[in-house]
């Protein structure tokens, strides 16, 4: 982790502004377009530098950074040694990538160990909890997007 990546103290619907000027979103003509689809769809893709995002502090061990899409959540924990993310359970499918550090994640009577390179696939309403036994980065895919986080809801990491 970092030590130069501050912490700062802004809602979760805070977010940093996208990525849409030169040199890195530029006009490609014809490329891209499927006439059939394009022709009725206005919106485009939005690009964001994920170093820019704000950094939430969930608990004294845990942070996050979150982007929302109109149907999924991706999130990104940076955990301490000892975080921890209580049991519990959420109508979301979630898909757990661990690119740095190790987890143990407890589900239905089984013990997961995940560390840096393994992916875990929880169910909707599965319940679940993770242990975070070294410094970790953990990368979140959320399906149907967390409507919750936008609402005001706490993690499943924050402080009780």
């Amino acid at each position: 982790m970092t030590a130069s990546i501050s912490t700062v103290d802004l809602p979760a619907t805070a977010s940093a502004p996208a990525l849409s000027t030169p040199p890195l979103v530029t006009d490609a003509p014809g490329r891209g377009i499927i006439a059939s689809v394009s022709a009725h769809m206005a919106t485009l893709p939005t690009l964001y530098e994920l170093a820019n995002q704000p950094i939430e502090q969930i608990s004294p061990l845990v942070r996050r950074q979150y982007l929302g899409g109109t149907q999924t959540t991706f999130v990104k924990w940076m955990v301490k040694k000892g975080g921890t993310f209580a049991l519990h359970h959420h109508s979301y499918e979630q898909i757990t990538w661990i690119i740095e550090g190790r987890c143990e994640v407890y589900s239905q009577g089984k013990k997961f160990i995940m560390a840096a390179g393994t992916v875990l696939v929880i169910p909707p309403n599965v319940p679940h909890e993770f242990i975070c036994t070294e410094d970790t980065i953990d990368i979140d895919f959320f399906a149907p997007a967390r409507q919750d986080w936008l609402d005001g809801a706490r993690s499943a990491a924050a402080a009780r």
